[in-house]
């Protein structure tokens, strides 16, 4: 497996590239602000097909690119439906837009449960609400990997107080990755990677965070 993350934007949002050695079809996660150009020599220089943009949620930082890449790429972009409007209308969940944002348009919905392929690399989705209602995290079972947006930090999890979150769903998210086995490695939508087992809180995450 092929696996890149850049940390660009304001925010140091993780824009993740990941593809499959095989058959050198690709994915890209969260194009962040300003990504698109180091995505895209990365690919180049790896004989990469980017054929995916998958979001976690549509908070700006985590979309900003997204336009860019999909004009520069064609890749299709993906986001759970939840979260679809605040791509055509950036600002639309309330968060304050500091600068434009490109509005994007999906091009596909995913829903709990999803399943998808890129190469050889299968991507199980899981909806995973709370810090906005239409976060998921993308779990590549074979990779013990999962991509997890702003859902689950190192030590910490996504911000609850912004117009949309859902804490009450929140805790329920946290239980579903508490599931996943141990040794799951965890690339957060920002700062460092963790496992699941490093993260043994988390079926006390609603006592420890809520407040």
């Amino acid at each position: 497996m092929f696996l890149y993350i850049f940390s660009f934007g304001p925010l140091a949002t993780n824009a993740i590239l990941i593809g499959c050695p095989q058959t050198k079809q690709a994915a890209v996660v969260d194009p962040a602000l300003g990504s698109t150009d180091a995505i895209l020599a990365k690919a180049a220089e790896l004989g990469l097909k980017i054929e995916k943009i998958l979001l976690t949620h549509s908070h700006w930082d985590h979309f900003a690119d997204a336009h860019l890449l999909k004009e520069k790429t064609g890749a299709p972009i993906s986001i759970h439906f939840l979260d679809a409007k605040n791509l055509e209308h950036p600002g639309s969940d309330g968060i304050p837009l500091f600068f434009p944002i490109h509005p994007v348009k999906a091009d596909h919905f995913v829903n709990d449960g999803d399943t998808f392929a890129v190469g050889s690399l299968h991507f199980y989705v899981i909806h995973s609400p709370g810090h906005s209602p239409g976060s998921v995290c993308y779990y590549v079972r074979e990779q013990h990997l999962l991509i997890s947006g702003d859902t689950l930090f190192q030590g910490s999890i996504g911000n609850l107080h912004l117009p949309t979150s859902q804490p009450n769903q929140m805790w329920l998210s946290l239980e579903k990755l508490a599931k996943l086995p141990a040794d799951t490695r965890v690339i957060p939508g920002h700062g460092g990677e963790t496992t699941i087992g490093q993260e043994n809180w988390l079926i006390r995450a609603k006592e420890i965070f809520a407040e």
